[in-house]
């Protein structure tokens, strides 16, 4: 899967993430890339091609890929943090943080992924998928739910020669995350991995130390990680 020449759209793209994707994708020479936002007012990428899309909503998405019918890298970026715990949060939120990261994604994937054969999907993950951590167990749910949602479609769509890859990080220097105090991966370096990871037919990309940390954990007794890195995060 090569990046130049490709036709990108990206989720979320209004800022963030989603917005240093849409860039460095047309640096790298991206044919066009659709930048989708549920404003797509608020879009301020030169040369990008602005879309609506709304991925909570079916009818925004299937509007959305009636207008993009020639997309060959999809890159799900789309998301939310709502900062609820699943006990004692609001259902409400924690449903939104569901059908967002889950029921969104798959949304999206089922309405591009006939048109994706030979081509790739990019699902912005987080090291989250692997752990919870008190104050946002509502995110790490929805994101190990989107994790299993990617392995799941990867299967599925292995037949047509869709490459399926997953990115997953710590914390992001963005407007998401800014109060967290930790260390932060810049928005260039993540995207930088994702898609050299995606040009070398990766089906993961861990994009700093702490999610390489976090994924070697998962062998070893749950104990020592919640007993040692949680409570130190």
């Amino acid at each position: 899967m090569l990046i130049s020449g490709s036709i990108a759209l990206v989720t979320g793209a209004n800022r963030g993430l989603g917005k240093q994707f849409a860039i460095s994708l047309l640096e790298r020479g991206a044919a066009k890339v659709y930048a989708t936002a549920r404003r797509p007012d608020l879009l301020d990428i030169p040369g990008v091609t602005p879309l609506r899309l709304d991925i909570t909503d079916p009818a925004s998405v299937a509007a959305a890929a009636e207008a993009a019918p020639d997309v060959t890298l999809l890159v799900n970026n789309a998301g939310i943090s709502t900062g609820h715990n699943v006990i004692s949060g609001d259902l409400a939120e924690i449903r939104r943080e569901m059908d967002t990261h889950f029921y969104g994604t798959l949304s999206v994937i089922r309405a591009f992924a006939p048109r994706l054969a030979g081509g790739a999907i990019l699902n912005v993950l987080s090291a989250l998928s692997w752990f919870s951590i008190d104050g946002a167990n509502a995110y790490s749910a929805a994101k190990a739910a989107e994790w299993s949602l990617t392995n799941s479609v990867r299967l599925e769509l292995a037949k047509q020669g869709t490459l399926v890859t997953g990115l997953h990080l710590g914390a992001a220097d963005t407007d998401m995350s800014a109060n967290y105090d930790g260390d932060k991966i810049s928005p260039e370096a993540v995207v930088r991995a994702a898609l050299d990871g995606v040009e070398a037919n990766r089906l993961e990309v861990l994009a700093d130390e702490w999610s390489s940390y976090v994924k070697a954990s998962l062998a070893n007794d749950p104990s020592a990680f919640y007993s040692q890195a949680v409570v130190t995060a």
